[in-house]
């Protein structure tokens, strides 16, 4: 069992409350904080947080540069580091505001959980992010098998990813009510669906291969035809399992949504693995698209409809984030005007 600090426990759970419902942060940033403040609190020995020191800080960064990430028995990457350091630097600065801290820790003393320069820059380069081409998706889709209810489910569920590009976070939330198969759309209402930032928006299926319209068409009327799932029922329903026969078997579906993404990131590279190749996840599946979107949205405010679509305000972050020229690209274009 870990070692605690009584005091410290009640001060971080202050903090992370403040953060929560004050600077309204989600669960999943919340978390993050936490547990960086505690790899710090860890390598003070679980010391009082009325005795932080700038030592301590300064000890912190070589200890975190040192140290050797359990999930790929490598060093951690820098952007990790930043992350660390960044969540401890808000910490301390909130901390020199409370009653008990503000005699003992200035706001400045946060500043020595800055990262160095050479660091920010690593950790804020942008790196080419590996995605799926139409060609792989359609191969990974096509090797989906199809002989169970389960296996109907995720091969719609890949269907629909490639319709929509929608977040996983989101599509674990949808209901079959959030579907619209008149129209041709999906509306993500974030009172309801866990769409990135709260936002909502509609989004029309993309005509990129019929096969995909066809899988998911029909996984929806099975869901309502021959499961009788209605509009507050899951679009994608987690497996309800059972004993039977003294083992544990898939009876039917759940009527609840998946509390997380996990086990949709876990469908699609299992689809791609089965199929020989790398294990993408489902946001991968937003850069196949946009890159898709490239050539057959070739006017500035067709792109713009399919930017919306995908759930960006601004067709900036479609290009920045998802569309970025590389290096040897970059050197054809230049060189292409200067002949020119």
């Amino acid at each position: 069992m870990r070692k605690f600090n009584e005091e410290n426990e009640r001060t971080k759970r202050r903090y992370l409350q403040y953060l929560k419902t004050a600077k309204r942060k989600d669960a999943g940033t919340v978390l993050k904080a936490a547990e960086a403040i505690l790899r710090f609190e860890a390598s003070t020995n679980y010391a009082d947080f009325k005795r932080f020191h700038i030592e301590q800080a300064i000890k912190f960064h070589d200890r975190i540069n040192a140290e050797i990430s359990k999930a790929t028995g490598k060093p951690l990457s820098k952007s990790t580091i930043a992350s660390v350091l960044a969540a401890n630097k808000a910490f301390i600065f909130w901390l020199a505001d409370q009653p008990g801290y503000k005699s003992r820790i200035r706001h400045s003393d946060a500043d020595y959980f800055n990262m160095d320069a050479k660091g920010q820059r690593v950790a804020r380069a942008t790196r080419e992010t590996p995605y799926p081409s139409m060609e792989m998706a359609r191969h990974a889709f096509n090797y989906m098998p199809e002989a169970t209810d389960v296996e109907l489910r995720n091969k719609a569920l890949f269907a629909f990813l490639m319709l929509t590009g929608a977040r996983d976070g989101a599509v674990a939330s949808l209901r079959l009510k959030h579907i619209n198969m008149i129209d041709g759309c999906v509306y993500q209402d974030a009172r309801e669906v866990r769409t990135k930032n709260a936002k909502t928006f509609t989004t029309y299926f993309l005509p990129v291969d019929a096969a995909y319209q066809v899988c998911f068409d029909q996984w929806v009327s099975y869901l309502k035809r021959d499961k009788l799932f209605g509009p507050d029922d899951p679009l994608f329903p987690p497996p309800e399992v059972k004993p039977v026969d003294g083992e544990f078997k898939v009876v039917g579906f759940k009527r609840e949504t998946y509390k997380n993404a996990n086990a949709i990131r876990a469908v699609i590279k299992e689809a791609f693995q089965r199929a020989d190749l790398p294990p993408f996840t489902p946001h991968a599946f937003r850069k196949t698209l946009v890159k898709w979107a490239d050539t057959t949205y070739p006017t500035r405010e067709a792109f713009k409809a399919f930017s919306q679509n995908i759930g960006h305000s601004n067709v900036v972050t479609t290009i920045s984030a998802y569309c970025p020229v590389d290096i040897e690209r970059q050197a054809v274009l230049i060189k292409a005007a200067r002949s020119g």
